[in-house]
Formats: structure tokens, C-alpha cells, sequence
């Protein structure tokens, strides 16, 4: 069966199982899960999340909310991204550095 059949198929179920009452009703808690395991799908196409990105940053700078940065913001952001980049490390590690979460409750040690 092609998608096509199959998904008009779920469709005209699910209609059935709302008028009929007999349709899942998720409880908050469900709900939340559901769409935190969404999220985590997404997320790894890197691709889509780049597109988000862009359109946001034109939203924010068509508004004018979009954050300004200065040459010494400019050159650390570049710093540290060369080095997440070159290490082979996440965004998650460049952001824990940035912040000062090395874990163990200690300044990170500054790179060269």
C-alpha cells in the first residue's frame, strides 16, 4: 500500500474515532512527552534546524530585537567556535565553557 492510501486510510479513522468518542484523549503529562520526543527528531536534522535559525535571525533583525555585536563579542564567539569546531566538541561543550559549567564545580581551564 503507498503512503498516499495508507495516510487517507488513518485519516478517515481518526474522524471516526472522534465522532464516535472513542478517540485517544492525551493526558497533559502525555502530551508533554510526546512532543519532547518530537522535538528531539527535529532536532537532529541539522539542515532544518539551520533553516529555523536563519529565519529567526531575519525575524529579530526586521524587528530590530536582533542582538548587536561588538568586535571583542565578535572575536571571542569565533575563538571559541574554532575550537568546539577543531575538537570535534558540541555546542552544548562551547556553551558549558562559555558559561563556566565544567561539571565539577570549577572554573573550566582557559584554552590557547
Amino acid at each position: 500500500m503507498d503512503r498516499k492510501t495508507q495516510r487517507e486510510i488513518a485519516r478517515k479513522g481518526g474522524r471516526a474515532a472522534h465522532e464516535s468518542g472513542n478517540a485517544h484523549q492525551f493526558t497533559s503529562e502525555e502530551a508533554r512527552e510526546a512532543g519532547r520526543r518530537g522535538g528531539q527528531a527535529v532536532s537532529q536534522n541539522r539542515q532544518h534546524m539551520a533553516e529555523i535559525g536563519r529565519r529567526g535571525g531575519a525575524a529579530a533583525h526586521a524587528r530590530g530585537t536582533a542582538h548587536e555585536w561588538n568586535e571583542a563579542e565578535a572575536a571571542e564567539a569565533g575563538r571559541r567556535g574554532g575550537r568546539s569546531a577543531q575538537s570535534g566538541g558540541t555546542i552544548t561543550e562551547a556553551a558549558r565553557t562559555t558559561t563556566g559549567e565544567s561539571g565539577n564545580g570549577r572554573q573550566p581551564r582557559r584554552q590557547r
